[in-house]
């Protein structure tokens, strides 16, 4: 479901020179698409920011939560990221603040908001919601941050720790909350509050009453995301029962595989990219441990890696046969998912 409103806040930000560049992104990958030859004109309109790969939850099916990441841990530095705007703001309007890690365990993770809203560009994050309270929740909305995605995943703490471990729901609940309540006292119709809640066997049973308790606590929007499972080809003890809830489905073997054919195709590959705390240009948001690194910020300009052979050849790789790159074996990017 769309909202109009959030919706609005995104197109707000184009201008005649991000509105062209747009153009020529889509021109592009349509011929791509149809060629198999890695064409790219333009710039990327989005790209995801890493502020941290911290974290304080222990997910099953997260690296950063289990730490098994073989990348540093660490902290995105303020004057990196002022240069790395200054190179891109031209043509990127959106910017979500999230790859792995928790964003507010970030020290300054608002300055990074306020500094990205000077270049006129749509913000947003996804958080777990375990360190807001109501005088943070107020310079949330006060530093114009746009979309916020509070990860709930259970309505009981019994569901919800099943997989968000070491997590404490009262403190998402009461984060959300205040939340709202800034908003109202400043008279902000930012940030737009998604209750994220991911699909799994020990909660889809709450799927519907989460919808009850997102109207009742004024949140803007609610999204079922599916899970993604790392071992799923003989079933997983989170796959959940109903498979419309699930990416994968059930063979005639008693196997599983994940729904749909993404095709020799990937949008994001030309729409987008995503950026490491440490300035690592990696192609998408699945690739969580950085294997597939394109470039480096501090030897390059992000034009030049964007443009450069190693992007172009992976770009070629997914056109020719995307199921053979590891990231993309397990992509629901392309795939006809619930969620």
């Amino acid at each position: 479901m769309i909202n109009r409103s959030d919706s609005i806040q995104i197109l707000k930000k184009l201008n005649s020179k991000r509105f062209l560049n747009l153009v020529f992104l889509k021109w592009s990958y349509w011929f791509s698409k149809i060629t198999k030859i890695p064409l790219q004109f333009g710039l990327p309109f989005s790209m995801s920011i890493e502020p941290t790969t911290a974290c304080n939850l222990g997910c099953p099916e997260c690296p950063s939560g289990l730490k098994q990441f073989t990348r540093p841990t660490g902290k995105l530095d303020l004057d990196f990221h002022e240069k790395l705007l200054q190179q891109v703001s031209k043509t990127v309007f959106y910017i979500n603040y999230y790859f792995q890690g928790e964003p507010f365990l970030h020290p300054q993770f608002l300055e990074l908001i306020k500094q990205a809203k000077k270049h006129n560009i749509y913000t947003a994050t996804s958080t777990n919601a375990h360190f807001i309270t109501a005088e943070k929740a107020r310079e949330i909305v006060a530093s114009g941050l746009d979309r916020m995605i509070i990860s709930i995943d259970g309505l009981t703490q019994a569901t919800y720790e099943q997989y968000r471990v070491h997590g404490n729901l009262q403190k998402v609940i009461e984060a959300s909350k205040h939340l709202v309540e800034a908003k109202k006292d400043l008279n902000s119709p930012t940030p737009h509050l998604i209750f994220q809640f991911l699909a799994v066997k020990p909660n889809e049973h709450e799927i519907p009453a989460v919808f009850t308790l997102a109207k009742e606590m004024s949140i803007d929007e609610v999204r079922i995301k599916t899970a993604q499972l790392y071992d799923y080809k003989n079933g997983n003890r989170l796959m959940p029962e109903n498979e419309k809830y699930s990416r994968y489905r059930l063979q005639k073997d008693g196997t599983y595989k994940i729904k749909g054919d993404p095709g020799n195709h990937c949008w994001r590959m030309w729409s987008g990219s995503v950026i490491t705390w440490d300035g690592k240009v990696v192609p998408c948001c699945f690739d969580k441990d950085a294997q597939h690194v394109l470039g480096t910020i501090e030897s390059k300009t992000f034009e030049e890696i964007w443009k450069s052979e190693r992007y172009s050849n992976f770009r070629k790789a997914v056109l020719l046969n995307r199921k053979a790159i590891d990231i993309c074996s397990n992509c629901s990017e392309g795939t006809k998912v619930w969620a």
